[in-house]
């Protein structure tokens, strides 16, 4: 038994290997069709991020290649009558797919340490090479046209020449967020596009103009300001972070929530005392109701989040639960028929009710900590018909 057991593993780790090569490479190229497109890189940007894009497509390729192998192997077992022998020597079906749920429960440990360490690392050098070629991106264009402008983030650069990272007669136009404009003027200005912080920071030298908080105008040697990135560089999302990294949040989201909620209690309690009711919908009561919002939505996304991340990384043992007896008890040589019977229904319901859910738990509707466990729920259930027949039959 213990040499069919072995037999059947070697066959799924080998049309496994196979399959994930072909399913990612072809992603591969996808995803850098999709990240080039997006963000306007070259060549040479492409060639450097592909490493990168390897290790961010395989926790989606995994669970439908691990079906996939299940499928194939099993179909085939189970065509070949090899399934039935077994029985015949007295081999239970569960002694037979023992191979499959334990390569299910690696391969679910493995992709948690994808999406868990591998994702945040892969888009952490994407990014600082996407930096990179936006920083020359942005400097070729001020050195080529002598201006540079971005109407989503509201400012426009003008210079007479850019040498060494510094521009040179540097004009900044700049849209502050109460919305007054802020003109600045600087002999030199040395830049550094900071990704953490997704802002463009600018060290303005012999400059003159308004400073920022200011509304008077004057000269001063040095003076630093800061820009947002532009509109091609995105943000760090939730899933490109680690699960330490995203229990930060939630500590930092929570308080920024409490102070949010006492301030808006003091201002409330001042206003009350001193009669200005007509402040209760001013400027900073807004604020502070605007505050908590994205506290809150910060909050339930993170937390969404972390228990996606656990949910999809178990998809692949319930994989292997459908798809290893689906395919025994279908007993096809054909396997891509066996394959699309048993995915279809998934295609169909899985990933339908995992989407749901998950943004049903990012509006704060239901909880995540059992909810994203509803789609794996599901096939749970499906898998337990499904070995119940194989089992009696």
């Amino acid at each position: 038994m213990m040499l069919l057991q072995r037999y059947i593993l070697g066959e799924l780790v080998r049309v496994f290997s196979l399959l994930i090569v072909v399913l990612t490479v072809m992603l591969v190229f996808v995803g850098l069709f999709r990240e080039a497109s997006e963000r306007g890189l070259g060549a040479v940007q492409i060639l450097q991020i592909l490493p990168f894009v390897v290790p961010s497509m395989l926790p989606f390729t995994i669970p439908a290649t691990l079906l996939l192998a299940v499928c194939v192997v099993y179909g085939r077992l189970s065509g070949d009558l090899e399934v039935t022998a077994a029985k015949a020597a007295g081999i239970s079906a569960m002694q037979l797919l023992k191979p499959a749920f334990l390569m299910g429960g690696v391969l679910a440990i493995a992709s948690f340490g994808l999406t868990n360490y591998a994702i945040p690392w892969a888009i952490a050098n994407i990014e600082r090479i996407v930096t990179q070629a936006m920083e020359e991106i942005f400097l070729d264009i001020l050195a080529t046209h002598n201006h540079f402008s971005d109407s989503k983030k509201g400012y426009s650069i003008k210079v007479q020449g850019v040498r060494d990272r510094t521009l040179i007669d540097a004009t900044f136009r700049y849209r502050l967020r109460n919305h007054q404009q802020l003109n600045l003027r600087a002999e030199f200005a040395r830049i550094q596009f900071d990704l953490d912080r997704q802002e463009i920071r600018l060290l303005l030298i012999n400059a003159s103009g308004s400073r920022p908080g200011s509304d008077s105008a004057g000269m001063f040697d040095q003076q630093e300001i800061t820009l947002p990135l532009p509109s091609q560089i995105q943000k760090v999302k939730a899933r490109h972070m680690t699960v330490s990294r995203l229990r930060q949040g939630i500590q930092q989201a929570d308080e920024r929530l409490r102070a949010s909620n006492q301030e808006q209690a003091q201002f409330a309690a001042m206003i009350l005392l001193t009669g200005d009711f007509q402040d209760l919908v001013g400027e900073q009561i807004r604020t502070a109701s605007e505050n908590q919002r994205l506290a809150t939505i910060e909050q339930r996304r993170f937390r969404s989040e972390i228990h996606s991340r656990f949910a999809m990384a178990a998809s692949c043992i319930f994989f292997a639960l459908v798809g290893g007896p689906f395919s025994m008890l279908q007993a096809r040589r054909q396997f891509i028929t066996s394959f699309i019977m048993c995915f279809l229904p998934i295609l169909l319901v899985y990933y339908p009710v995992m989407f749901l859910v998950l943004n049903l738990s990012k509006s704060g509707t239901i909880e995540p900590w059992w909810s994203m466990w509803v789609p794996n729920t599901i096939l749970g259930i499906a898998s337990a018909i499904i070995l119940y027949k194989v089992v009696r039959h």
